[in-house]
């Protein structure tokens, strides 16, 4: 499941594939972006934000300024996934690992091909107007400019409970379902308790720890074992023992309203509801 450690990896290699080069091919398979273009401009940067990615280009040989700048805005929301592909040196056509018709935006280079394919958000903007798209979202704990006081202000403020609020992309960008089951059972919160009645600058705390450690691995873990089947300490575990007490992990739903459910996974007795 996509969430900002997913998200900035794909910046990472995106961005290793992409900067500094020509781009040779270019398709938005969308509407109100489809006619976008920037062949014959060059991939300044790819970075992420939250959940969100940002392509950059600029005319080749331009300074860094933004005035001429264009940027491809997409996010990955549940299914979403932007995969990497080397060019043929024969020129010919490379087979993508996932069906054609579900591809939402391409970006090649001389070396190389990215393909989105089913992208939730898919827009080309002035990089100008990028605040327009992200400038709501909250503190990143993987950003460069990442302000635990302000996330924790605003997380700490949400009356609702603290499985929703710190989901909330505008208290905070890039903790998801699976951080915000996994995070609460670390610190002992049940999930339905408000988070103005909680410690919330040690929740982020280790949640930025977690995330940064995360991204620089293969595979999400939260217990310390890599294994598979063993690197989670609720998340997914319905029914079955808690690896800390024994007792049976629940489930059960929590949203912002009622059209925005999500699952979430507790231990009753490491997780007390008082």
């Amino acid at each position: 499941m996509p969430e900002g450690d997913t998200v900035h990896r794909t910046a990472r290699r995106l961005h290793a594939a992409l900067a500094g080069r020509e781009v040779t091919r270019f398709e938005i398979r969308v509407p109100g972006s489809a006619n976008a273009d920037v062949r014959g401009q060059a991939v300044r940067e790819v970075v992420a934000r939250g959940k969100h990615l940002l392509h950059r280009f600029a005319p080749l040989g331009a300074a860094s300024s933004e005035s001429d700048s264009l940027t491809l805005h997409s996010h990955l929301k549940m299914e979403g996934e932007w995969h990497t592909y080397r060019t043929a040196s024969d020129g010919s056509r490379i087979r993508w690992r996932k069906p054609a018709f579900k591809a939402r935006a391409i970006v090649g280079t001389s070396k190389w091909e990215t393909v989105g394919f089913e992208l939730a958000m898919v827009e080309v903007l002035p990089t100008r107007d990028e605040d327009r798209v992200v400038g709501h979202l909250g503190p990143d704990p993987l950003g460069a400019d990442w302000d635990a006081a302000e996330a924790a202000r605003r997380v700490a403020a949400d009356p609702r409970p603290i499985h929703v609020a710190i989901q909330d992309q505008r208290h905070v960008a890039g903790f998801g379902n699976e951080y915000a089951s996994e995070l609460l059972f670390l610190r002992g919160v049940h999930p339905e308790r408000p988070a103005t009645e909680v410690d919330v600058p040690a929740l982020l705390e280790l949640g930025a720890r977690t995330i940064r450690r995360n991204v620089e691995l293969p595979v999400r873990v939260f217990t310390g074992d890599s294994r598979r089947g063993q690197e989670r300490w609720v998340y997914g575990r319905e029914h079955r023992p808690c690896r800390r007490c024994g007792t049976p992990i629940l489930r059960s739903e929590l949203g912002a309203d009622p059209t925005k459910q999500r699952v979430v996974y507790w231990c009753p007795r490491c997780q007390p509801a008082s």
